[in-house]
C-alpha cells in the first residue's frame, strides 16, 4: 500500500512565502512523476508544477519565477517553495505521484488529502 501525505499549507499575507511538503510512503518500487496541482473554489483542478524522474521541472506559466519544485528521490519526499505569494494563489493544492507499487505490474496515480493556501491581500 502507498501513501501520499501534503503538508506545509497556511494563511499568509500577500508577498509572503510558504513552503509545502509530500512524502510517499509504503511499498514502493518505482516514483515516475511527482507534481502538485491546486484546485480553487469554483475553479478546476490546474497543474501548478511537476518534475518527472530524471527531467526537468515544469511551471504552469502564473507560477514561474516565483515558485520553485524539488524532490529528494531516496526518501520519495517532494517540496513546493512558494514566494511572492499573490491572493490569486488561494487554493487547496495536492501533491500528486504516479508509482509503481513493489508486486504491482503497471504505474498507478496516488493523491494525497491536500492542504489549504490562503493568501490574504
Amino acid at each position: 500500500q502507498v501513501q501520499l501525505v501534503d503538508a506545509g499549507g497556511g494563511l499568509v499575507q500577500a508577498g509572503g512565502s510558504l513552503r509545502l511538503s509530500c512524502a510517499a510512503s509504503g511499498s514502493i518500487s518505482t516514483v515516475h512523476f511527482m507534481g502538485w496541482y491546486r484546485q480553487a473554489p469554483g475553479k478546476q483542478r490546474e497543474l501548478v508544477a511537476a518534475v518527472p524522474s530524471g527531467g526537468s521541472p515544469t511551471y504552469t506559466e502564473s507560477v514561474k519565477g516565483r515558485f520553485s519544485i524539488s524532490r529528494e528521490s531516496a526518501r520519495n519526499t517532494m517540496y513546493l517553495q512558494m514566494n511572492s505569494l499573490k491572493p490569486e494563489d488561494t487554493a487547496v493544492y495536492y501533491c500528486n505521484a504516479l508509482i509503481t507499487p513493489i508486486g504491482v505490474i503497471g504505474p498507478v496515480t496516488y493523491w494525497g488529502q491536500g492542504t489549504q493556501v490562503t493568501v490574504s491581500s
